[in-house]
């Protein structure tokens, strides 16, 4: 992307509306990524590789996931398939992404990819419902995204450094996790996504005695599967519907 690009997408009114409707969203993402720098720095991670794994990974689900990992010594494997399980969902992003998008130059859609996000996706979506390419949604999108990464980066950067100076009684962690439930309550707008969470929910509680803090990969994989079990019936459900409907006339 080159530079008179970029000066294009900031001068687009499709621009300041994506970073309008991300407005009331900042906050908890700031208080999530405050508390996830926190948790890096204090988790004995070298101050270098924690800003690296802010700036790189810039996935706060994961990094959240395997930081309890690797401070229990956890299995490199257990690590990673734990980060890719809680990123699967980005897959599916992708996927819906691709009738936008699928025009753009790789590269383009690479830097999609990274700046993407959970917030970001919702938006996008009920913004745009219409899975048809339309001039405003790439410098929407990228309104949206340069909000959503400065409200996580600052925040989190700012709990890398500052971590000693933050004491744990302010509880930060009770925090973040208000900040995750306002996130993930604005995403539940169906019969799915309801079901997955309270299986997730059910499934982390029941195994929570498992070595490792396996009971997160255990809560992820329930998840998945009631999630793609709920979509499969709901999908055969709307075409015995259907089936039904064309018999009767």
């Amino acid at each position: 992307m080159s530079l008179p690009f970029l000066r294009a997408q900031l001068r687009d009114p499709a621009f300041r509306q994506g970073a309008s409707d991300m407005a009331g969203t900042c906050l908890g993402i700031g208080a999530w990524g405050l508390v996830t720098g926190v948790a890096m720095a204090k988790s004995g991670m070298s101050l270098p590789m924690a800003l690296f794994m802010s700036l790189a990974v810039y996935a706060g689900s994961a990094q959240l996931a395997v930081l309890p990992l690797m401070v229990a010594g956890a299995p490199l494997w257990v690590v990673w398939l734990t980060a890719t399980c809680v990123n699967l969902r980005f897959v599916i992003f992708s996927s819906m992404w691709r009738s936008y998008f699928a025009h753009l130059p790789r590269r383009h859609r690479l830097a999609l990819g990274y700046f993407s996000g959970d917030v970001i996706f919702v938006s996008f979506m009920k913004r745009f419902p219409k899975p048809v390419p339309a001039p405003e949604q790439v410098p929407y999108f990228w309104g949206a995204a340069s909000a959503n990464w400065l409200a996580w980066q600052v925040p989190s950067i700012a709990g890398i450094v500052l971590a000693n100076a933050i004491p744990l009684s302010w509880g930060l962690g009770f925090a973040g996790v208000l900040a995750l439930l306002g996130i993930l309550l604005s995403m539940l707008n169906d019969r799915a996504t309801w079901l997955a969470t309270a299986v997730a929910c059910t499934a982390a509680v029941a195994t929570f005695a498992l070595p490792l803090k396996l009971n997160i990969l255990v809560a992820i994989a329930a998840a998945v599967t009631a999630g793609l079990a709920a979509e499969a019936a709901e999908r055969a459900l709307r075409r015995a519907r259907t089936r039904a409907v064309g018999g009767d006339t």
